[in-house]
């Protein structure tokens, strides 16, 4: 499994037209094939900053989300907003166990 995870920066004034990018994205996402979680979440110490969260079965997963619609809407929409930073990084989840 491939964990997508990051932090979007975005300008005060961006903050409402993210989110309503945020929205379709997650549900869109979520419903594609081989997708086990996808979700925005925005940081309540700082409102500006969103993290994101994805699981993907696989990376031919990873590669057709990258290729839909709804993708390419997403990018095309945050092109008008001022990003101030992204740092998005992806990992393949090794052995897991419960913290504690």
């Amino acid at each position: 499994m491939l964990v997508v995870t990051g932090i979007i920066e975005i300008d005060e004034g961006s903050v409402e037209a993210a989110r309503a990018l945020a929205g379709p994205m997650g549900t869109d996402s979520r419903a594609e094939p081989g997708c086990n979680a996808y979700a925005f979440y925005q940081d309540l110490e700082e409102p500006t900053r969103i993290r994101i969260y994805e699981e993907w079965k696989d990376q031919a997963a990873l590669d057709a989300h990258f290729a839909m619609p709804h993708m390419a809407a997403f990018v095309e929409g945050m092109g008008k907003l001022t990003v101030k930073s992204m740092n998005v990084v992806k990992f393949e989840q090794g052995e897991t166990s419960p913290v504690g």
